[in-house]
């Protein structure tokens, strides 16, 4: 057996589509091709939306496309130590704050400045609890908080110095700034996806992280995290996304049919996975090439 591991991490917070299918397949089939080991993790750290029946559902549509994983599925709702030790690290270095702003104090101040940077997820974080002194920040940590990067301390020593491979856009020099101060622990929850998941693939030995393009961008927050966590950085492989007729990403809000429905409506699964790999979608949906 070789040394590639690759994993597919859905949320439990609906069903998978076609989509998500056909990025389970692509990451499967990477480590099965070369003899390496297929993970599967569940991504059920937002505990107000997480559902146990849609974690059973996970399971019962990858094995009816025909897809078994290796060891046993593992859920971040069982790793929160190994989020809080990493935020811990972060915080000993001065390189993460507190921030107690709701979305309406941002907001607010993005309008009041007239406008905003914007980067790949939206308008940047205006840093209002950047600016607040250490005082502050002490006498107001018993308020519902966040836990955000300070970009600016985090890439002073990286800059143009990180490097991250992807299969097939090839080599890519990190420019995490693009994102602002993200936040690494949510109000609700301790950590957000760009920690979870930068830890959990280090954590596991994830030598090759198999995802869609529309994870490209969030890719270069994970190489600075990685390298002020001191983790190793896999090669990256972003596949295309599938899309209906229209151009439009197979996604729940536009109406892809999920994989339940398909197993419920007698679709043969490892047939379907089949076409999947061969380009070949259902009627009324594009293979989403170019």
């Amino acid at each position: 057996m070789s040394g590639v591991v690759t994993r597919f991490a859905p949320s439990p917070t609906g069903r998978l589509h076609l989509g998500h299918a056909f990025s389970a397949i692509q990451a499967h089939d990477f480590a099965r091709e070369r003899g390496g080991r297929f993970l599967l993790r569940i991504e059920d750290i937002d505990g107000t939306r997480s559902r146990t029946e849609h974690v059973d559902a996970i399971l019962a549509d990858l094995a009816w496309l025909g897809l078994s994983w290796d060891d046993a599925v593992s859920f971040q709702s069982q790793r929160l130590d190994l989020y809080r030790a990493a935020l811990d690290r972060l915080k000993a270095r001065g390189l993460v704050y507190p921030c107690f702003c709701t979305r309406a104090d941002v907001a607010r101040e993005i309008a009041a400045a007239g406008s905003a940077p914007h980067g790949p997820d939206g308008p940047i974080y205006p840093g209002i609890c950047r600016a607040l002194s250490e005082s502050e920040r002490a006498a107001r940590l018993a308020e519902p908080h966040a836990w955000r990067l300070d970009m600016a301390k985090a890439t002073a020593r990286h800059d143009g110095k990180l490097i991250w491979l992807d299969d097939l856009a090839g080599s890519q020099i990190a420019d995490p700034a693009a994102f602002g101060d993200v936040v690494l622990a949510r109000k609700d929850a301790p950590s957000s996806y760009h920690l979870a998941v930068t830890v959990d693939d280090a954590a596991q030995g994830v030598t090759h992280v198999v995802r869609g393009t529309d994870l490209f961008a969030a890719t270069h927050v994970h190489r600075l995290l990685q390298a002020l966590l001191d983790l190793p950085t896999p090669v990256y492989r972003h596949h295309r996304l599938l899309t209906d007729a229209a151009g439009k990403r197979l996604a729940k809000r536009h109406g892809a049919p999920t994989l339940e429905a398909l197993r419920s409506s007698g679709v043969d699964g490892p047939a379907l996975a089949d076409d999947l790999r061969a380009g070949r979608l259902p009627s009324g949906f594009s293979n989403g090439k170019g």
